[in-house]
């Protein structure tokens, strides 16, 4: 398979063979900036935030990426809207595209898969490869060590419960659990009165802004 056809095989979400010499020199390129964020200090923040800016496709405003982060293409697929935090260890597999929308937030050790491979032995056998992109709504939250598998949309509002395996759409404004995940309970009324079981919210969003 030529490189030409393999990359638009690659963007197509088609079955491609990653191992393409100007594959592995342009994903090779895009690891360097991420090697050089992993190294960086807790201090240097302008640092973090202009390779941030370089490695991914897209980044909105006041995102925090906690080191060490992982990606298979250092971010080049990624994009990120506005006031997203990952705490340490978020792994995107980025050889597709993955979007993240506005005030999400990454529990620890969380992975995002857009890569997979066929079932059938023989296509397996040949180093084939398939990308699925991931679409992630505004104001998520993904509990840590989730797993968000290939081609899933997960709709605004919603949570993600930690160590979920998310092999399906889930839609927006619920709480998902489980492996594999799912809905467990719409977000309501008793979620505004208490934050955790029996605690009571006790100050007004009035007093924080």
């Amino acid at each position: 398979m030529k490189t030409e056809e393999s990359v638009r095989r690659m963007r197509e979400g088609r079955l491609y063979l990653p191992g393409d010499e100007a594959i592995l020199r342009a994903q090779a390129k895009c690891l360097e900036a991420l090697y050089a964020y992993n190294a960086t200090q807790p201090s240097e923040t302008a640092r973090r935030e202009a390779l941030l800016r370089e490695m991914f496709c897209e980044i909105g405003a006041r995102c925090f990426v906690e080191p060490p982060f992982y990606a298979n293409f250092g971010g080049r697929h990624v994009h990120f809207g506005n006031d997203v935090y990952a705490n340490f260890g978020l792994t995107m597999v980025d050889d597709g595209h993955i979007y993240v929308g506005d005030n999400v937030m990454f529990g620890p050790h969380v992975t995002v898969a857009t890569a997979g491979h066929p079932i059938d032995p023989e296509l397996r056998r040949a180093q084939l490869q398939y990308n699925i992109d991931v679409h992630i709504g505004a104001n998520v939250w993904i509990g840590a060590g989730a797993v968000i598998l290939p081609g899933v949309t997960i709709g605004a509002d919603t949570v993600i419960g930690a160590g979920s395996v998310v092999t399906k759409d889930i839609p927006s404004g619920v709480v998902a659990v489980g492996n594999p995940c799912r809905v467990l309970r719409p977000v309501g009324a008793r979620d505004r009165k208490f934050y955790f079981r029996d605690r009571p919210v006790d100050l007004e969003l009035s007093d924080i802004r």
